[in-house]
């Protein structure tokens, strides 16, 4: 009886050695492995679809935590749900704190200003820069049929619905949802501008790719619409727009070539649907996103006889505005004059 009483007290001993064991190893790795002074931190992308165990994987691999078994328990315990998008995480913070701060969304955005008059091509660039997307990605996804049917854009792209604006996204978004929030913005942004939400898609499509040639031809606000009037004018008569902002387009986005210093005379003879100087009326699609001033302008273009405008002062933008080729032409010629004295 001794010797069995002394087994029991054995295995009580022992369970309570492996209990206290258990529980100290759990509470040590419960803990935060770091302090805030020798913290370790870094982003971790969340992406839709990942599991919570390769979120802790992760996290123990970059000493986030110390045990990425038991965050993984800890998380189906307490039911935890990790959700899409870019956190920031420190080694001080308990392993309670990263999977409450996972499940509650509160992502880190990447802000990205999308300046007006940018192509989608330079869009996709930018993005690309900010490491949200690949540029290839994003401008393909601008083509495709389906989302272009969704929102009713007859054209072959999304190029000039996404609006220029600062934007807040995230590594974890993908192509589709960057566009539709920059194509839900600019049908928003338009409602400012009278008349234009009312347009049927085809004419609020011909207002677009107007605009989008205003928005690379005009430097100075109070001349956007009088340049808008200088193109509608011409468009009302079935001439060309002699635009070199669409021959630039053509080259670049359309053709894959590098930027131009500027615009030669072999390039406005290239026979493409983009080349204003060959074909006449607009481009078949916008050649550029175009900001509110250029939108307001197309929409309204201002009531002149003007068929013509060069610039007359690069520094501050101006042009000077004529109403035929002959008073152009001493324009410019004025206008060299000038350049070679010196003024």
């Amino acid at each position: 009886m001794k010797k069995l009483g002394k087994f029991f007290l054995f295995v009580f001993l022992f369970l309570i050695v492996a209990v206290g064991a258990v529980a100290g190893y759990t509470w040590y790795n419960l803990q935060a492995p770091g302090t805030a002074e020798n913290q370790v931190e870094c982003k971790i992308d969340v992406v839709q679809g990942t599991t919570i165990r390769s979120v802790s994987k992760e996290l123990e691999s970059r000493g986030i935590i110390r045990s990425a078994d038991l965050l993984y328990l800890l998380a189906r315990k307490n039911g935890s749900v990790v959700k899409s998008g870019t956190y920031t995480v420190n080694s001080a913070m308990t392993p309670s704190e990263i999977l409450e701060l996972l499940a509650s969304g509160q992502q880190e955005y990447i802000s990205v200003s999308i300046p007006e008059g940018f192509t989608v091509g330079q869009i996709g660039a930018l993005l690309e820069t900010k490491g949200i997307v690949s540029k290839e990605a994003f401008v393909s996804m601008t083509k495709d049929v389906f989302l272009l049917e969704k929102y009713g854009i007859p054209g072959p792209s999304f190029e000039g619905y996404l609006f220029p604006d600062t934007y807040y996204f995230n590594r974890g978004m993908d192509c589709e949802s960057i566009i539709s929030m920059m194509v839900d913005n600019f049908f928003k942004k338009i409602e400012s501008i009278d008349g234009l939400k009312e347009k049927k898609p085809a004419e609020l499509f011909y207002i677009v790719r107007l605009a989008s040639v205003v928005e690379r031809e005009y430097r100075v606000a109070d001349e956007a619409p009088i340049i808008a009037s200088v193109f509608t004018n011409r468009l009302n008569a079935g001439a060309g727009l002699y635009s070199c902002a669409t021959v630039v387009y053509m080259l670049t986005e359309v053709l894959g070539r590098p930027h131009p210093d500027r615009v030669l005379t072999a390039d406005t003879k290239i026979d493409n649907p983009y080349n204003t100087y060959v074909h006449a009326g607009l481009p078949p699609g916008a050649i550029s996103n175009p900001g509110l001033i250029a939108l307001r302008a197309a929409a309204h273009p201002a009531e002149t006889d003007y068929w013509f405008f060069v610039v007359e002062d690069e520094a501050a933008g101006r042009h000077v505005f004529t109403e035929n080729l002959e008073d152009h032409n001493q324009a410019k010629y004025n206008l060299s004059v000038k350049r070679a004295a010196g003024n």
